[in-house]
């Protein structure tokens, strides 16, 4: 057999291979395709293989939209799958919107689906409206504390009913945002009651103040209830702060009489300081009496009758000081008669 005959034989061989190859691994997906109405032509399959794309995602993907009745081709499939997109998640996000008569568009739901949010459990929320613990029990509290204008404390809690907003998902506020404005409006409806026994005769007043605030704009989220589960009275705040204001003060005031006693008893020492070096003043002066004497003497100025006078003097005012003087029982002792 020439050659050229052998070449051509085994090109058959090789080309039938390929044949065989592509039937084995595509026939059973374009069939089914063809079957559905979803036609995925055999080009497009292979192509998905080099292109790294699993063709059984994107085929079934097609033929569920096409069954559908949605408008999705192979191509937005495909191109979704290669952006690392889900793509059985957003067909079937789009089914339940379409089926719950929500307006969802393709690029709508892959832009959703690309930013990591999950838009299957977004719309299945926006059919069934979602309800949110406030305040969230994993995070360690369970009621959120206020205390009214009399100062009692209120514990309250409440549950949020929630419904996904798909237009305001993207760049939305999570559920925590919601949390914190709804437990900032329960805050501040408790604290402007005049009293706490308003609240709890009427706790939808907390309900409709949080409502009137708007607190789901800039979110993912429409709040379309506010709900108060269960509120406690708790401590009293004020006789608490009171009490803490009125031992503060007494500190102060016992602080204050301290350093004014601390005063007084340097003031006393001070002048008991200047009683004893005017005493010693006095004996200092006193001591100079007798050198002034004897000077008297010596240039004759005092006579030995003039001292003698002086003592008899000195004599009889020690005795009138002791006889008046006061006794140990503190009264004055009167004179004896001799």
């Amino acid at each position: 057999m020439p050659s050229f005959y052998v070449i051509l034989i085994v090109i058959a061989a090789i080309i039938l291979l390929g044949v065989m190859v592509i039937f084995l691994n595509f026939f059973t997906l374009w069939f089914q395709a063809l079957l559905s109405n979803a036609r995925v032509s055999l080009a497009d399959l292979i192509g998905m293989r080099f292109r790294k794309v699993e063709a059984r995602t994107v085929v079934l993907s097609r033929i569920r939209a096409v069954k559908s009745g949605l408008p999705i081709s192979t191509n937005q499939l495909e191109t979704h799958y290669l952006a690392g997109g889900r793509v059985v998640n957003v067909v079937t996000a789009l089914i339940a919107a379409m089926r719950a008569k929500i307006d969802l568009d393709w690029d709508t739901a892959c832009s959703i689906d690309l930013a990591g949010r999950d838009i299957f459990e977004a719309v299945n929320t926006s059919v069934n409206p979602k309800v949110i613990d406030c305040p969230n029990p994993a995070q360690g509290r369970n009621t959120i504390d206020a205390v009214a204008k009399d100062g009692i404390q209120l514990k309250a809690r409440a549950r949020v009913t929630v419904r996904t907003n798909l237009a305001r998902l993207i760049g939305g506020a999570t559920e925590e945002t919601i949390i914190a404005r709804v437990g900032e409006g329960i805050v501040s409806a408790i604290g402007s009651a005049d009293s706490h026994k308003q609240v709890l005769e009427n706790p939808d007043r907390i309900s409709k103040a949080v409502m009137a605030r708007g607190l789901d704009a800039g979110t993912a989220f429409e709040i379309l209830s506010i709900d108060i589960a269960d509120i406690d009275v708790g401590e009293n705040i004020g006789a608490k702060l009171q009490a803490d204001q009125a031992e503060a003060d007494k500190r102060r005031f016992q602080a204050e009489a301290e350093k004014r006693r601390a005063m007084a008893v340097a003031l006393e020492q001070e002048n008991k300081a200047d009683i004893e070096k005017n005493r010693s003043l006095v004996v200092l002066a006193e001591a100079e009496v007798p050198k002034a004497m004897a000077e008297a003497f010596r240039q004759g100025n005092m006579g030995i009758m003039d001292y003698y006078r002086m003592r008899n003097i000195q004599a009889d005012t020690s005795m009138r000081s002791s006889i008046a003087g006061p006794t140990s029982s503190g009264t004055t002792q009167a004179p004896r008669n001799t």
